[in-house]
């Protein structure tokens, strides 16, 4: 499973339902296929991040600066680590469930934008660390089969990280409700012109 296949595919717990429409991929240690210092797997595997080493389809939920949760779910082989940030979807069901965890007077637009928002919207919490979105007994479901957007995928560098900011591995539905904005690292050295 990639990245790019779960733009378009509909996660769902309970009755809320979002359409994934911008993630960012994260590789592994400097040993592996994918050798990424931006992911919480470059420096080997822990209990905190056993779930990226896979094997796919599994959801990795972790709790961001004490704030907020945020959810990925695992793209890689099983043993090799790789997984996909959910950064931005779209509601499709159970706004009011949503409307009830999130701030109030949210525009529906921003109900499901950047990762700890989209996280709260599903009501995810560390306890959802480790499930098989692909298991449909599962209390997080994924269905891929509900995407299929390749042709209308853009690609650009990730979210306010500092380290390998300049990788396209950003993916997102253009014009697409949930899609954030970037933002590039202050900490990240200045912009690769070629990556542009």
């Amino acid at each position: 499973m990639g990245a790019r296949m779960l733009l378009g595919a509909i996660l769902s717990v309970g009755d809320v339902a979002l359409r994934i429409t911008e993630v960012e991929a994260y590789g592994g240690p400097e040993d592996g296929p994918w050798p990424d210092p931006a992911a919480h797997s470059y420096r080997g595997r822990t209990t905190r991040n056993a779930v990226m080493y896979g094997p796919a389809g599994h959801l990795y939920v972790y709790r961001s600066y004490g704030l907020h949760h945020c959810a990925n779910i695992s793209i890689g082989p099983d043993g090799v680590a790789g997984a996909a940030l959910l950064r931005g979807a779209q509601v499709v069901s159970g706004a009011e469930t949503v409307r009830a965890r999130r701030t109030p007077g949210t525009a529906a637009p921003n109900l499901a934008r950047g990762p700890g928002n989209l996280a709260e919207a599903l009501g995810l919490t560390l306890a959802d660390n480790g499930l098989d979105v692909l298991d449909a007994t599962s209390r997080v479901r994924l269905d891929l089969a509900a995407g299929d957007v390749t042709d209308s995928v853009q690609t650009g560098p990730r979210v306010g990280i500092s380290q390998a900011a300049d990788r396209p591995w950003r993916l997102w539905i253009p014009g697409a409700v949930g899609v954030s904005a970037y933002r590039r690292s202050p900490r990240a050295p200045a912009a690769d012109p070629r990556m542009g």
